[in-house]
């Protein structure tokens, strides 16, 4: 499951919907709404992020949220090395690879680098 997976779940859950009710209000077929939620599908698009937004009903902040979890919610990346040194390339193809065997405290470990990187102190 994606962040944004898990976020539309939430809220589907909160307000007391199946997904099979969401997906008819949304125009959407219910296989494509788990796919979406149990992150087996690419990004959705903005129009269906502003129909889930107004289907839930939530204020700008939390829509603001849901948009920018969608944004790091695509379960196939890409990552373009071109043009960058060859530690670059090596590093992305080696975390590609060993994403699976780490565990959730290495996680939040590597994101924390990234959320500190290019910061000056």
């Amino acid at each position: 499951m994606t962040p944004f997976g898990e976020a539309v779940r939430k809220l589907r859950l909160r307000k007391g919907v199946s997904q099979k009710q969401m997906a008819t209000a949304l125009n959407v077929t219910p296989a494509y709404l788990s796919a979406l939620e149990h992150g087996k599908r690419g990004l959705p698009t903005f129009d269906l992020l502003q129909r889930i937004a107004g289907y839930f009903n939530i204020i700008w902040d939390e829509a603001e949220e849901l948009f920018l979890l969608a944004r790091f919610s695509d379960p196939r990346v890409v990552v373009d090395t071109s043009g960058l040194s060859p530690e670059y390339t090596a590093f992305v193809n080696h975390l590609a690879g060993k994403i699976r065997s780490l565990d959730a405290a290495t996680i939040r470990e590597l994101s924390k680098v990234l959320e500190n990187a290019g910061k000056t102190g």
